[in-house]
């Protein structure tokens, strides 16, 4: 019996091309077990959350992130802190995401990560993430938790995530949420 593929949208909270936070998405994707695979969701075209725009029916760039969340079996997501906090771009995308009684990051296994140039690695703003996805009723894994922090030294020139302790716990997270989301299975299939 041959199982499907654990589908993971990768939700990134920069849209530069050269983020460090897509280059760990990156990298994670790459360090996932035999059987999952991930898929990074385009927001870039998202418009500013707007609910005269909704009221005239939602955007087709996120009608379908929201059909690829809820298609997916988790949702893996990096982000730089912005002043001390989520960016704007990602909270933008969460809310139009969101939006509707069938809002598809309920029930969602969610894992975090994020890298910033600074020491921290992102800590505060992964606090106020986990916050948002309470209110969503996503099941955020908690440990191990992925803080990149001064990310400059742990990517080369060519922006491979380089850093052995860094892939190493990247890895072990990216395990992790691959029993987790068997966990989460298994828990909808009691009766």
């Amino acid at each position: 019996m041959t199982t499907s593929p654990l589908r993971i949208a990768g939700l990134c909270g920069s849209l530069r091309k050269a983020s460090y936070n897509r280059r760990a998405l990156e990298a994670a994707g790459s360090l996932m077990p035999p059987g999952m695979e991930l898929s990074v969701l385009d927001i870039r075209n998202f418009p500013m959350f707007d609910a005269d725009v909704l009221a005239e029916g939602m955007p087709d760039a996120v009608r379908r992130a929201r059909e690829a969340v809820r298609d997916a079996d988790a949702v893996l997501i990096a982000s730089p802190e912005y002043n001390f906090s989520v960016s704007g771009v990602l909270k933008n995308a969460i809310d139009w995401i969101s939006r509707g009684d069938d809002q598809p990051f309920a029930g969602k296994p969610v894992a975090i990560l994020s890298a910033t140039q600074g020491p921290l690695g992102g800590a505060r703003s992964q606090y106020d993430l986990r916050k948002i996805m309470v209110f969503l009723d996503a099941l955020v894994l908690n440990k191990p938790e992925i803080f990149i922090g001064m990310a400059p030294a742990k990517f080369d020139a060519a922006g491979a995530l380089t850093d052995a302790p860094t892939l190493e716990i990247l890895g072990r997270q990216m395990a992790a949420l691959e029993k987790f989301v068997q966990f989460v299975r298994r828990g909808r299939a009691q009766p």
